[in-house]
């Protein structure tokens, strides 16, 4: 990938005339820089900026979840935290276990095939679900709970999808083995982010200059993942954890009033220009694949895909039903049709070995579920937020949603 300033200024141009269009007529935001990227992909000016697994792991994925992150207080995730690491663990095994088995079972796939569709697949991807719910309204538990089940079950699934190649790459590797392995992946990543977001802290401390201040923010953001995944750990929790350590202990004073003001502004826009490109790429993309050709399996894996997320949410709360962090059947319905895959799922399979069994039919299906995701799911999820009772009419004003066109 090259970086030609003159396509991506071109991108920026047409992502904010598509969020002024959307605005105007309700129309969801990702939906339209999905499309308006497939028109792209038909017009003589096609970006050579590709949507590959390295733009969206380095470039792409750490701002957002880093903005996400920083929003999310720690008090309300700490009281809902056995509810997002339930979904975020035993959830995606249950989703990428029934979707992998229901590949091999009634598309024919080899398990190599469906176990790595499976995982990759399996997590709610946090660019896709945060864009949706920012732009939607949604505010309070329900809220916290869809973003932060991303950004965790987001590591989850990238940690899980490394351990599966590393298995079906022929390593031999035993349970105790691949446990070890997963958890000081985890780990490693929660301490890395934490040491780097204390870092930063302290170094903000030093200072009243909020243009530093942001500077430090941008280190911690891109330093957390980069170093992480250099030392073999969690770059997505790395990030995730720097987000919230800035976001909690940076409020009690270590940034100035002056710089956290500014922090959050220039978050919230780079949050829209990571977002806009990537929706706007994931059109040009998707208009490149034939994929009428692999529609059998495309309309197979979004069965299984929806039913693995049913079963992984209804299954998974059931646990507290009696309990004080019970979650409504209202908000269990949204999290299973809110579930949104994206950007993750598609870098991950696009960064598949040459050698993989079925890789190009795994790339075109993981495509046009995620097609169906942002496009169908999302511009049903607000209708459904609204009949639910979860968002105000659209006539009244809605509150403030960072990082998307209607802020």
């Amino acid at each position: 990938m090259t970086l030609d300033i003159e396509e991506i200024a071109s991108l920026l141009l047409i992502a904010a005339i598509v969020a002024m269009i959307a605005r105007r007529f309700r129309l969801p935001y990702t939906v339209g820089l999905v499309a308006t990227g497939v028109a792209l992909a038909y017009s003589p000016a096609v970006p050579r900026i590709h949507l590959t697994k390295e733009l969206v792991f380095t470039a792409l994925l750490p701002p957002l979840i880093f903005e996400a992150a920083f929003h999310i207080r720690w008090s309300d995730l700490r009281r809902n935290l056995g509810v997002i690491l339930l979904l975020a663990t035993v959830g995606v095994v249950i989703s990428a276990g029934i979707t992998a088995f229901g590949m091999r079972a009634i598309a024919g796939w080899d398990w190599t095939a469906a176990v790595l569709f499976g995982v990759l697949i399996a997590a709610t991807d946090p660019v896709s679900v945060i864009a949706t719910f920012k732009e939607a309204g949604v505010q309070g538990r329900l809220r916290l709970l869809v973003e932060a089940e991303s950004l965790f079950n987001d590591g989850t699934a990238a940690v899980a999808f490394s351990m599966a190649l590393l298995l079906i790459g022929g390593s031999t590797l035993s349970v105790t083995q691949v446990a070890g392995t997963f958890l000081s992946t985890v780990l490693g990543g929660i301490l890395c982010g934490g040491a780097i977001g204390g870092l930063v802290l302290l170094l903000a401390g030093a200072t009243e200059d909020h243009l530093i201040e942001i500077t430090f923010t941008t280190v911690a953001a891109y330093g957390s993942f980069l170093i992480a995944e250099r030392l073999h750990f969690s770059g997505v929790l790395a990030t995730l954890t720097a987000g919230i350590v800035l976001g909690n202990i940076g409020s009690l004073g270590a940034l100035t009033d002056r710089g956290r003001e500014a922090v959050v502004s220039f978050w919230d826009y780079v949050a829209f220009v990571s977002n806009s490109l990537i929706f706007l790429l994931l059109g040009v993309r998707e208009a490149q694949l034939n994929l009428s050709a692999a529609a059998g399996p495309i309309l197979i894996a979004i069965g299984l895909v929806l039913s693995g997320r049913a079963v992984a949410v209804y299954g998974c709360l059931i646990v507290f039903r009696k309990s004080e962090m019970r979650v409504p059947a209202a908000n269990q319905h949204i999290l299973v049709w809110g579930g949104l895959r994206g950007a993750l799922a598609l870098a991950l399979s696009l960064g598949l070995p040459a050698n993989t069994p079925r890789r190009e039919e795994i790339i075109t299906v993981a495509f046009g579920v995620v097609a169906f995701s942002v496009i169908v799911q999302g511009l049903t999820i607000t209708p459904l937020l609204r009949r639910l009772g979860q968002i105000t009419p659209p006539s009244e004003p809605t509150v403030r949603a960072s990082g998307n066109p209607d802020t």
